[in-house]
């Protein structure tokens, strides 16, 4: 094990010991459900997600409902949440997809997951390891934001450097809870513009101390 690794493994503790039951917070009880969540949580926040999918699947409770939904009412479900109109054209086209090229069975690989569209990497990583529990880390704005601040990645680094820097730093077993971890960490206590600096376990480790 390098210095480096070592270094990530104690602050994984700390943030542990911050968040040890950090997990999933959308809301769903269908592979399809977490995948249309998971789709419709880009740029905007979990909670807000939750709030507009209980109407949504009770009207549209299959994925053939959902194919076969005009545009206009997918829109109106999903109204208040950002990019609302490109969400439920996805969203429609991605059950469309799933019923004619995979017998309406959820594809449970990268690849022909990312064939969906709406459907991009970080997405695809969140639905593989929050309903099949495959390994995986997601890269989101939290996870990338804690990342570059405390040196796993440099400023200008892709969300797809930042995931492949984390798989080398941490044990694939860890990924899936490092992966929410981070979430919790940047969502609650390394937020954007008011990180808790002064009370942060992790603080000798930051590379931004003038945050």
């Amino acid at each position: 094990m390098t210095k480096k690794q070592e270094k990530a493994l104690l602050i994984y503790d700390e943030i542990d010991k911050l968040y040890p039951n950090a997990g999933c917070e959308l809301n769903y009880k269908k592979d399809f459900e977490l995948l249309i969540a998971v789709m419709l949580s880009a740029q905007t926040t979990d909670q807000s997600v939750n709030k507009v999918t209980p109407k949504l699947f009770k009207r549209f409770p299959t994925l053939k409902d959902i194919a076969e939904a005009d545009i206009a009412d997918l829109e109106f479900e999903i109204r208040n949440l950002g990019l609302y109109r490109n969400k439920a054209k996805n969203l429609n086209l991605m059950a469309r997809k799933i019923l004619t090229d995979f017998s309406g069975l959820i594809p449970n690989n990268q690849v022909e997951l990312e064939s969906l569209p709406g459907v991009g990497r970080k997405t695809a990583n969140v639905y593989l390891a929050e309903y099949h529990h495959i390994p995986r880390i997601a890269v989101d704005t939290h996870v990338s934001r804690v990342s570059i601040r405390l040196g796993f990645a440099k400023v200008d680094s892709s969300p797809i450097q930042i995931e492949k820097n984390l798989m080398k730093l941490y044990p694939e077993y860890l990924w899936i809870s490092l992966h929410h971890k981070l979430i919790f960490f940047g969502r609650y206590f390394c937020t954007a513009r008011k990180p808790n600096c002064k009370n942060c376990p992790i603080i000798q480790h930051c590379k931004m101390p003038e945050l």
